[in-house]
């Protein structure tokens, strides 16, 4: 009797498991990916204490914290990156390896969402021609429309470049055009927009968000950095430091005047993309029912902000305090569009960090110019086989050669490979330089050399991969910090899965960023994107 009571304990134990583990496995009905772009790892920690308790740290608190998630290669740009999270695969099995490359039988640059076949909906001169017809793997949105067609999908930013890549070729894509600050999209995706986001674009409600001036969020004391380039009102009580940056090359101030550019270099743009996403939830029924939908929103803002300022900025802190009351409000009105918030599934990451600034006060940093780099080279070049257009430029420290020219000459292109990777290390500011032909003929299996073959897609990538030395940035005009190299500023991001059913935890393990999309499928019942590498997370219930 004792043993068959024992075996009955043992049935039911067995049972309340398996009703905790298919609880915990629910699928969601409406997952959120939110991508805040140029976020370094660390200031989700960082500027903790001015956060609120329903933004940022309502995330890390109550969601799986993943503290040391990175990209294991050297692009870290962001169409690069966007690439990786949306197909959970390296650059050099998705393709996306920059924003444009040059095309070796006709010399002239490629753009990766170019599309003249293509026309923004509703609008001809702000937006361009656009198309995800250049991107080969298959996205997360791609794999959820192809496994339910049922599923409602959306992808917003203020750039097309980060809403195509993100998205794919499925679903609603919709970002900003540049006249009017008015959401669009490509023809490839809808012929005409809906007649509410029509309405929306009418009543210039993302001119709602731009406020007059630009004033610090919270009293100049509070905030942990020091360095301010346009914010104003800045006084302090206690009689902080305050570095005012004044470098004349940037010209910061006076490029900001429309109201584009008052969305895109002010926390206004943030708030204008979140509320946008609030109407595409209400406006297509996400989650609703059964079927998995997915939303997806790259905030371009934050690296618009990081780069132009620096991250070691009074605007740059302050708009994450923005943006943290921003997601409060966010995260709310998601969780009230379901009926259990288990119901809900958030991640937020970045598709990189971003470099320190490069004139910072009594830290001058030297930058790398690149069109004098093209013209020394190809001088080079010129010395040993006679004058000629040899490189066709250098784009993301990727050069070009001319092809065309090389064969005419009767010329070893591995040979001038070499060369040119050879002499570049001479270059101030270069710190490795590797040649197509050796990433195409040997294996990199760890070091510097893996990180920029993880990078390499040899039908897009050039002659030469250059990568500069740490702190070392291109020279840009407008610009004190930038991102796409191999150091932790770069590749190290935040990454915290919220909702779900997740447990609450931080976890340290090292993650790849290729598994995000792996892990989401396999949380959404759906099959993995065709060309992800990424092994799936443990998820813990």
């Amino acid at each position: 009797m004792k043993r068959f009571s024992l075996y009955i304990f043992a049935i039911v134990a067995l049972l309340i498991i398996s009703t905790l583990n298919a609880s915990a496995a629910t699928k969601p009905r409406l997952v959120v990916n939110i991508v805040a772009s140029s976020m370094r790892a660390d200031d989700v920690e960082r500027y903790a204490k001015n956060f609120s308790s329903t933004g940022f740290r309502r995330l890390t608190d109550n969601g799986q914290w993943l503290t040391n998630a990175s990209y294991d290669y050297m692009q870290t740009t962001t169409p690069v990156s966007l690439a990786t999270i949306a197909t959970g695969a390296m650059p050099s099995t998705h393709g996306v390896i920059s924003d444009r490359w040059f095309d070796y039988v006709t010399n002239k640059q490629i753009d990766l969402i170019y599309d003249k076949k293509e026309q923004s909906v509703n609008y001809s001169g702000g937006s361009g021609n656009y198309s995800p017809r250049n991107l080969s793997a298959q996205t997360l949105a791609d794999a959820t429309m192809e496994y339910n067609d049922k599923s409602r999908v959306a992808t917003i930013a203020i750039e097309p470049t980060s809403a195509i890549v993100m998205a794919g070729h499925s679903g609603e894509v919709y970002w900003m055009e540049t006249l009017q600050s008015a959401w669009t999209t490509s023809s490839y995706y809808t012929k005409e927009l809906p007649q509410w986001i029509t309405t929306y674009n009418r009543e210039l409600i993302n001119f709602s968000h731009i406020q007059k001036r630009w004033e610090p969020l919270l009293p100049y004391d509070d905030y942990l950095n020091s360095q301010v380039n346009v914010i104003e009102g800045i006084k302090s009580k206690n009689n902080k430091r305050i570095d005012f940056i004044t470098d004349k090359d940037l010209n910061i101030r006076a490029h900001v005047s429309d109201e584009f550019d008052k969305l895109c270099y002010t926390p206004a743009g943030n708030s204008a993309t979140l509320a946008f996403a609030k109407q595409v939830v209400a406006k297509s029924e996400m989650g609703q029912d059964e079927v998995a939908d997915v939303l997806n929103i790259i905030l371009d803002v934050p690296r618009y902000i990081s780069h132009r300022y620096g991250p070691e900025s009074v605007e740059y802190e302050d708009m994450l305090y923005r943006l943290d009351r921003d997601l409060s409000d966010f995260i709310t009105f998601l969780l009230a569009q379901v009926r259990e918030p288990e119901q809900v599934l958030i991640t937020l990451t970045s598709d990189h960090g971003t470099s320190p600034s490069y004139n910072q006060p009594n830290i001058e940093r030297e930058r790398f110019n690149v069109r004098q780099a093209e013209v020394i080279t190809n001088a080079y070049i010129g010395s040993k086989h006679g004058n000629g257009e040899w490189i066709l430029g250098i784009i993301d420290r990727v050069i070009y050669l001319n092809h065309n020219l090389i064969e005419s000459k009767g010329l070893s292109l591995a040979d001038m490979q070499y060369d040119v990777a050879t002499f570049v290390m001479q270059l101030r500011g270069v710190s490795h330089a590797i040649s197509s032909e050796a990433m195409r003929n040997s294996y990199f299996g760890a070091g510097y050399g893996r990180k920029m073959q993880n990078g390499f897609y040899p039908r897009r990538s050039g002659d030469v991969i250059i990568n500069l030395m740490p702190g070392w940035i291109e020279e840009r005009d407008k610009t004190r910090s930038a991102s796409g190299s191999m150091y932790r500023y770069d590749t190290n991001v935040p990454l915290i899965i919220f909702g779900g059913g997740v447990k609450a935890a931080q976890r340290n393990e090292k993650v790849d960023m290729t598994s995000l999309a792996t892990t989401l499928a396999a949380l959404m019942g759906i099959t993995t994107p065709t060309a992800a590498e990424g092994e799936e997370l443990t998820i813990l219930y």
